[in-house]
């Protein structure tokens, strides 16, 4: 990178938004409780795009590999995406059956990080999904090519930027199938 470069990128604002009142007295027991909490601000502030999320999985040389996708579902289940059996994605989700899901929501300063082991749906709720999608794509996919993924979380990080820097970062993971909800520093 020259220095004319670093300079450009040094020059270009950054955390411009207004992050809102977070009560640390009041967090729920499960990540997809605050993150619900979270998507709903979200949705109610009209950001645009709430339920894109980049899914990062690992191809069969163990490079990390990631693409934007859409939220289909959230729950105690886990977190839902979904795609064709023989995409990229789905073929490395046969073989390495993990994913790291991001979501940023930048006028509120607020992204989410999900960790976890991926399971497929049940089919009826893959073909649920899919009949949801236009007639159109419908007919090109063969029968169980379309699937509803779910990314069960162990580890799931909700970070609240900071115009001073001093960003907040609280982090919910499973330890013996209980949430415990620790709020590192740094």
């Amino acid at each position: 990178m020259t220095s004319d470069t670093a300079a450009m990128l040094r020059a270009v604002p950054s955390l411009v938004g207004s992050p809102p009142p977070l009560d640390l007295a009041q967090l729920p027991s499960t990540p997809e409780e605050l993150f619900l909490q979270w998507l709903s601000m979200a949705l109610d502030a009209g950001i645009a795009e709430p339920l894109a999320m980049t899914v990062a999985t690992v191809d069969a040389n163990g490079m990390p590999d990631a693409r934007l996708l859409i939220l289909k579902d959230v729950g105690p289940e886990g977190w839902a995406f979904a795609s064709e059996r023989s995409s990229e994605k789905g073929q490395q989700l046969a073989a390495a059956p993990a994913a790291a899901l991001s979501f940023w929501w930048q006028p509120q300063m607020r992204a989410v990080r999900v960790r976890g082991a991926v399971v497929e749906a049940e089919p009826d709720e893959s073909a649920a999904d899919l009949a949801r999608r236009p007639a159109e794509v419908r007919a090109t996919l063969p029968e169980g090519e379309w699937v509803l993924w779910r990314v069960v979380p162990d580890h799931v990080e909700f970070w609240q930027g900071s115009p001073d820097r001093r960003h907040l970062r609280l982090t919910y993971d499973r330890v013996e199938g209980e949430w415990t909800i620790t709020r590192p520093q740094s």
